[in-house]
């Protein structure tokens, strides 16, 4: 059983059982972050879909990010390898890369790779898998256009992903950020999961939508106004 601490508790006592539009819920969620570090700004999304068939998986780029800056690997040889490294990527390689991961080394929040070395690479995905490293065409990260996903990711671009439970876990700021831009962010992120709808998927799409931040209470939001 699941036990919150006293402060958990009272915080909670401030959020209404009711559904709060996104400006507001994006200024309690604010108001409600009470610690010394700058808090995450996540979401929580379950899915009204049959998860054991249909899947939904993407990526958005948020307009403002997600204030972290994100380590960028990218797997290319020859002349993709300056391109790469010209877009911003903090690691570039091949062998010697692929070498360094399998002795343990993961100081790397994404990974981009050319389609050519994806054989090579795809021994690694027993440790890169379970990670959310692997690359994956779906989201772009198999690419000849490594110069591109660079820039998409260092600008703020971010995975989702239905898990077992038919939910999707998603940050989508900080609480330091402007409520406009995290109003924007959310928007963007609940856009991009809408048009991975599954084809032929029925009944309500979106169960439920809560914010929170990362040591606060989760609060429901009414997204009924946005236009999907």
């Amino acid at each position: 059983m699941i036990t919150h601490s006293k402060r958990f508790r009272e915080l909670k006592t401030k959020v209404q059982p009711q559904m709060y539009e996104i400006p507001e819920a994006i200024k309690l969620v604010k108001e409600l972050a009470k610690t010394k570090f700058d808090e995450s700004v996540d979401m929580s999304i379950k899915l009204g879909i049959d998860h054991q068939k249909e899947h939904v998986r993407g990526t958005a780029i948020l307009p403002y990010g997600t204030g972290k800056t994100k380590r960028v690997l990218v797997f290319a040889e020859g002349a993709k390898v300056k391109e790469a490294e010209s877009a911003g990527a903090d690691f570039v390689g091949s062998d010697d890369l692929l070498k360094r991961i399998e002795e343990g080394w993961f100081d790397f929040d994404s990974v981009v790779a050319t389609p050519n070395l994806m054989p090579k690479i795809s021994k690694l995905g027993k440790v890169l898998g379970p990670k959310g490293l692997m690359p994956n065409p779906k989201t772009g990260t198999v690419t000849e256009d490594v110069a591109k996903a660079v820039k998409e990711i260092k600008l703020g671009k971010v995975e989702f992903k239905l898990d077992k439970g038919g939910c999707i876990h998603c940050t989508v700021g900080k609480v330091s950020f402007e409520e406009d831009k995290l109003n924007e962010n959310v928007t963007h992120l609940l856009k991009a999961i809408f048009g991975a709808k599954p084809i032929g998927s029925k009944g309500t799409y979106f169960k439920s939508v809560y914010i929170s931040s990362t040591m606060g209470p989760g609060i429901k939001l009414n997204i009924t106004s946005l236009k999907f």
